[in-house]
């Protein structure tokens, strides 16, 4: 089938899912990973965050209106409203314990309007404790350089019964290391000190965990703590990957690489596996190289697909690598299949 008799039947079937309501809920539905979080037993006053998650598996492009929620006891908020194909989105579900307790649910109802109209609804429920409260609500290590450590100290505070402890910390993250000691046993009211420390190997990348605190509690008896943070690199360097788009037989193509750093730096050398590529290096130090970049194709080059490894003399030497790609000749299909909504 063509590439233009495939769209014309897929839009037939948008045509006809448009008057069929629950194959319009079904097919969206089907973008959501999942559809319902459980927080459990929650401190008041401290972050509760879930992420639904969404992706588009069909080729026609979705947008998200909006989402709404049935209970003030959640704050549902979209992170991006249009998806092309296999772009993902997520539905953030922030739990509202500062002002709300007890057990609580809500459900958010979100809005697609294309390709057609349909309506996904999400369910979120947890029981926020009024004797249990954290200070701050989580642990934000913020922006973290690679390979260097960083700590936070969160007090909890508890009133009810004076014989009440904190048994264990857990995470299943081996990069945590935890500090407790308790600094007050009076008139039914404990509080503790903990030290949540982030050990250097921490690997890059956006921190998002949690830490949970066991109780003697007969009931509920572990309370969830959110960790959050950055873990950045000396060094960053985008795009990645480098797509230098289709080049003909012999022809050539260009591009620019930037890399970026947290004090000057040069640039000493690019390596690459693959030949045809060539780039223009800067001969001073700076917090920001534009590099622009060549490619020469030849006639027996297809698909490249290859690593470039960037060597700067930044704290002697640090190496950061990229990913560079191009495609070689005409009419290449992609590998990758899509599906129209009919499909799914």
């Amino acid at each position: 089938m063509t590439a233009r008799k495939s769209i014309l039947a897929g839009l037939l079937v948008l045509t006809w899912l448009a008057a069929a309501p629950v194959a319009a809920q079904e097919w969206a539905r089907k973008m959501f990973k999942v559809t319902e979080h459980d927080f459990g037993s929650v401190a008041k006053g401290s972050r509760q965050e879930f992420a639904f998650e969404l992706e588009n598996l069909y080729e026609e492009d979705v947008h998200i209106v909006g989402v709404q929620t049935s209970c003030g006891c959640t704050t549902p908020t979209v992170t991006r409203h249009d998806l092309k194909t296999w772009e993902k989105s997520s539905i953030v579900a922030a739990f509202n314990t500062r002002t709300f307790l007890g057990q609580r649910s809500a459900t958010l109802t979100v809005t697609i309007d294309k390709p057609f109209y349909a309506q996904v609804q999400l369910q979120i429920r947890g029981y926020i404790r009024s004797d249990v409260v954290f200070s701050p609500g989580e642990v934000d290590f913020g922006a973290v350089d690679l390979g260097t450590a960083a700590s936070k100290k969160v007090q909890v505070t508890y009133a009810g019964r004076g014989d009440w402890q904190i048994r264990d910390v857990q995470s299943s993250n081996s990069h945590f290391e935890v500090e407790l000691k308790e600094v007050q046993r009076a008139g039914g009211r404990v509080v503790y000190d903990m030290l949540v420390e982030l050990k250097p190997d921490a690997p890059e990348g956006n921190l998002r965990d949690q830490l949970l605190i066991v109780t003697d509690d007969a009931k509920m008896g572990k309370i969830p703590l959110a960790v959050n943070g950055r873990i950045a690199a000396a060094l960053s360097v985008s795009p990645s990957p480098l797509f230098l788009g289709e080049v003909a037989p012999d022809g050539t193509a260009s591009g620019k690489l930037v890399v970026k750093g947290k004090q000057p730096f040069r640039i000493k050398n690019i390596d690459c596996e693959e030949s045809g590529f060539a780039f223009q290096i800067p001969d001073k130090a700076s917090k920001v190289h534009v590099i622009p970049v060549t490619f020469q194709a030849t006639k027996d080059m297809r698909k490249i697909a290859t690593t470039l490894e960037i060597t700067t003399d930044l704290n002697g030497e640090t190496k950061i690598k990229c990913h560079a790609c191009v495609n070689v000749g005409t009419g290449l299909e992609s590998e990758q299949d899509t599906h129209h909504v009919s499909e799914r």
